[in-house]
């Protein structure tokens, strides 16, 4: 799916202005040209009591593409699922979004604006399925040049999340880099780091400008 060129947001968003906080803006929309640009600049929206929230965390998660962390297990498991991508974006997303799951976020007008840009070819999902085709577990984010800004991800069956991150990391490829928002235990046993705000704001000026993987270039 190649990308479609993007209208310019008329929104700026200035890491040289944001306050020593995870959330450094208000506002804006949802229009695609914001979100590219927003995560060009080092942060992304999330809603929070019906407010559109920008954030960029002082502690940031990320995963170096080539330190992903395949243990024995989890490579056992990988022989059992099958990975396909971009063929059930919607379907990942939506499972992503399910209410029931803590910390839901994701809320329609969210919803709306990842299928769109999904369309737009810039929004990507990564499908875990079993042995008969069923989806049990994915991921989705966006990707621009070398960096893929991870959004959500889920799973139905033991591991089928984490096979869709170790086969992101390779599509990504070893000089690319995987924003994972945040870590948290379960990523860093998979090779999640934290980064401070300014090592990840000065590694990505470089990823965005790169050439993103053939597959969704």
């Amino acid at each position: 799916m190649s990308r479609q060129k993007l209208s310019p947001s008329p929104w700026v968003f200035d890491p040289g202005t944001w306050p020593p906080e995870d959330c450094v803006a208000a506002g804006a929309d949802l229009e695609p040209g914001t979100i590219v640009e927003a995560y060009r600049r080092g942060a992304f929206p999330m809603p929070h009591d019906g407010l559109l929230l920008w954030w960029s965390p002082m502690r940031r998660g990320v995963l170096e593409a080539s330190g992903m962390h395949v243990s024995r297990s989890l490579a056992r498991s990988r022989r059992r699922f099958t990975v396909t991508i971009d063929q059930s974006f919607e379907e990942v997303i939506d499972a992503c979004a399910d209410p029931t799951r803590p910390g839901a976020w994701i809320d329609g007008p969210i919803r709306e604006a990842y299928v769109r840009l999904h369309r737009l070819g810039w929004a990507h999902s990564v499908e875990t399925r079993d042995d008969e085709g069923l989806l049990v577990g994915g991921l989705y984010g966006l990707s621009i040049g070398r960096l893929f800004a991870g959004e959500s991800m889920f799973h139905r069956v033991t591991d089928a999340s984490k096979v869709a991150l170790a086969s992101l990391s390779e599509v990504v490829g070893d000089d690319g880099l995987i924003d994972t928002q945040w870590r948290t235990e379960h990523l860093a046993s998979l090779g999640v780091e934290e980064w401070t705000r300014d090592r990840y704001l000065a590694a990505i000026g470089g990823l965005v400008e790169a050439e993103p993987p053939a597959i969704w270039a």
